[in-house]
């Protein structure tokens, strides 16, 4: 199964931009404000709170593209941002569908992070962050449905493993 939200680039990238004018704005409405024109007062910081707020609310939002694949024997996940001032990491993970142990999805408000639980090759676990805030409920309830079709036929693979282990 393919899912992405790369066709929505030019939405993020309008929206960012948006935010960015906003934000330019409010810094030349702020330096006009207290040096000419004094109309709010004392309350002249919010010219530069507002878009601050804004431009904050985005970057904790995190990364808005992300692509699944989990076609073949290999799942592919990719999470990248579309400004590279506020790239943190973009995520780009590829491993076999059998070291995927289990998932987790949180949602709290306006923030969603996927977290994806694999074994390493030294038996550890290793845990995978993704953010999915832009996503829409029927992309997270597919990728929800796929990962879970995976984690269960990876769970009766490792239970017919230790039938046969203890059998022997």
């Amino acid at each position: 199964m393919r899912l992405s939200n790369r066709n929505n680039k030019p939405l993020f990238s309008f929206i960012y931009s948006l935010v960015g004018i906003i934000f330019i704005l409010g810094v030349i409405a702020y330096v006009l404000e207290i040096s000419k024109f004094d109309v709010f007062g004392k309350k002249a910081w919010i010219l530069l709170a507002i878009p601050s707020l804004l431009f904050l609310l985005l970057y904790i939002l995190g990364r808005p593209v992300f692509e699944y694949d989990s076609d073949g024997e290999a799942l592919n996940f990719r999470n990248n941002h579309i400004l590279y001032i506020l790239a943190r990491k973009d995520a780009k993970d590829e491993f076999p569908k059998y070291k995927l142990l289990k998932f987790n999805i949180i949602n709290v408000f306006v923030f969603k992070r996927l977290y994806v639980y694999i074994l390493s090759k030294k038996n550890h676990i290793v845990i995978l962050k993704y953010d999915i805030n832009y996503l829409s409920k029927k992309q997270i309830k597919d990728l929800k449905f796929s990962l879970n079709k995976v984690v269960k036929a990876n769970k009766e693979i490792r239970h017919e493993h230790e039938d046969n282990t203890v059998a022997v």
